[in-house]
């Protein structure tokens, strides 16, 4: 079934890589779920890893990966997504890894094969910058942190 803003993505599957590409799960899923390739991986609490999926894509022109924390898996293990969420360039051609933090309190060991992370394709806008003196002003301001619950 077609979804609205469909694009194809090429994607190399590595030797170490899995049994099985990533899947959306739901017909209303918008992330591809990312498992974990090669041996498996045990983080103590407070360590952080590097976990490979064993897949490189080329991501198109006009859009970028993200790589998202799977919330059952984050809840169920206590490992986060360091950097969430981590972007794929549309010109980086290495593998895919999922910077992995155990912020749990107890050891979690991953599995080969086990769902760790999941990939959204996003379209992007590149900017440029026109620098001026003055911006225009907003009802907020320069209203930072909290400032839009203390009314």
């Amino acid at each position: 079934m077609a979804r609205a803003g469909e694009v194809t993505v090429q994607i190399q599957r590595l030797p170490h890589g899995p049994e099985q590409l990533p899947a959306y799960q739901t017909d209303g899923s918008v992330g591809m779920d990312l498992c974990l390739a090669g041996e498996d991986v045990a983080l103590d609490p407070g360590q952080r890893a590097l976990l490979p999926t064993g897949i490189c894509v080329a991501i198109p022109e006009g859009f970028e990966g993200q790589v998202r924390a799977r919330s059952g898996f984050a809840l169920k293990t206590g490992l986060v997504i360091g950097n969430a969420p981590g972007t794929i360039d549309q010109d980086y051609r290495g593998e895919v890894k999922v910077v992995a933090i155990n912020v749990g309190r107890e050891r979690v060991v991953v599995s080969r094969g086990q769902r760790i992370a999941q990939l959204v394709i996003c379209p992007v806008a590149i900017s440029r910058w026109e620098e001026v003196a003055e911006l225009s002003q907003t009802g907020r301001g320069s209203g930072g942190f909290g400032s839009t619950g203390s009314r």
